[in-house]
């Protein structure tokens, strides 16, 4: 694993509410868990810091409301940050906090650096169109205008993740839960970018289809060496893929190391609690 990350947060916050004097530094006494009991104030992320390495599959944990998801919408853009810095390594040289950035250059980052696989694949596909026609949009949205190399280039990728050859014109409504994961990781693929977030990608799914799933996305990391961080609620997802982990709770890390450390000696009572469950 190289030193230099390839992707580098530092105290990203999220909050809904304007915050009060009681919880304006998201510790305050007023809190809840992450709730202002003055002012409703919610930190959804309070100040969550990590770095991401080449070739590396990050695994976050926690419960629903822990903040996961709310993180990786704000690394993708999808929502904006209250306050904190993401550098992004094959962007400016890593020198460029890319939460400052146009939008312009934000939808740059998502169409070529960043590939994003959410948990529900209404967000990320559109269903009325072909899954050939959904990863030509990303390589469109990324400057491509070769129509051939789009279409083989969509073909290998549907292959890759084990799409039949006779379905690629159908679109993602006619397909099944695991199929339209799938797709929306040959999609997000599509333009090779350096850093794949998935967000609860196997919850909802039938236990061997995201054993299927698991496999695909271990496969893509040895084949491709792209780095990822996975998002999830089951411990045992993130102990099949994770090379480090890193516990949410409250919006807040309250652990984070080697998966190996994380499962084999928790230190916080939480991550006690989620590891146990599992035995």
């Amino acid at each position: 694993m190289q030193n230099k990350p390839v992707l580098k947060v530092v105290n990203l916050r999220k909050q809904y509410g304007p915050g009060c004097d009681h919880c304006s530094d998201g510790n305050g006494l007023s809190l809840d868990k992450n709730r202002c009991l003055k002012c409703g104030t919610v930190y959804a992320c309070n100040d969550v810091s990590f770095e991401l390495y080449p070739g590396e599959i990050l695994g976050v944990v926690g419960e629903s409301g822990s903040g996961k998801s709310t993180m990786m919408k704000c690394l993708y853009f999808d929502n904006d940050v209250t306050s904190g810095k993401a550098y992004i390594s094959s962007y400016n040289y890593g020198k460029t906090n890319v939460f400052e950035e146009s939008p312009q250059q934000l939808r740059y980052i998502r169409n070529t650096i960043l590939g994003m696989v959410y948990q529900n694949p209404v967000l990320g596909l559109k269903m009325d169109f072909s899954s050939i026609g959904n990863i030509a949009e990303k390589m469109i949205a990324a400057g491509n205008r070769n129509v051939e190399h789009m279409e083989n280039r969509s073909k290998e990728l549907l292959k890759h993740v084990h799409i039949p050859i006779t379905r690629i014109k159908d679109e993602p409504k006619k397909f099944s839960g695991g199929m339209q994961q799938r797709v929306q990781i040959a999609k997000a693929l599509s333009n090779q970018p350096p850093i794949l977030l998935l967000d609860e990608v196997t919850t909802g799914l039938d236990l061997s289809v995201q054993a299927s799933v698991l496999d695909l996305i271990k496969t893509i990391r040895q084949e491709l060496g792209i780095s990822m961080i996975v998002v999830s609620h089951d411990l045992a997802v993130i102990r099949m893929l994770a090379d480090r982990t890193m516990v949410m709770l409250d919006g807040k890390v309250i652990e984070h190391g080697l998966t190996d450390q994380i499962l084999e000696n928790p230190q916080h009572a939480y991550t006690q609690q989620l590891v146990y469950s599992l035995i």
